[in-house]
């Protein structure tokens, strides 16, 4: 917390008390450790565009939930279901996972070069600012 406060200009017990009292607001919802997936051997990062074939929503799901690979997915409105993001060791492993689904589902993969932006938070809603 001291070192938060000598960032922001306030003491430790006062970025204390107002992170207790953003929690109890319901603005911070918990605390998370961030984790270097490269330092565990993911090289790459794969997004999947997911399409389940008819009737097949439920069980492309439940792939997406079961296999670890797969480190965030979104239910997305447009021609797919879903967006997912994959942590790869290589290239290869995309057969691996992604044949499975394709008696399911139609997928469309693009390798991740680099990211902009990751996690960031948006800034205060034109509503918040005011308050």
């Amino acid at each position: 917390m001291a070192e938060i406060g000598k960032v922001v200009g306030l003491s430790g017990p006062a970025v204390g008390e107002r992170l207790r009292r953003l929690q109890s607001d319901g603005v911070i919802e918990g605390f998370t450790v961030r984790v270097d997936a490269q330092t565990l051997g993911y090289t790459l990062e794969a997004i999947v565009r997911i399409k389940p074939r008819s009737k097949q929503l439920h069980n492309v799901e439940r792939m997406i939930r079961d296999e670890t690979r797969f480190t965030s997915c979104d239910r997305v409105t447009g021609d797919d279901c879903f967006i997912a993001r994959l942590a790869l060791v290589s290239v290869a492993e995309l057969d691996d996972i992604l044949l499975p689904l394709h008696e399911r589902a139609e997928t469309h993969t693009s390798i991740v070069k680099s990211s902009l932006l990751r996690n960031r938070m948006p800034g205060l809603s034109p509503e918040k600012k005011g308050a």
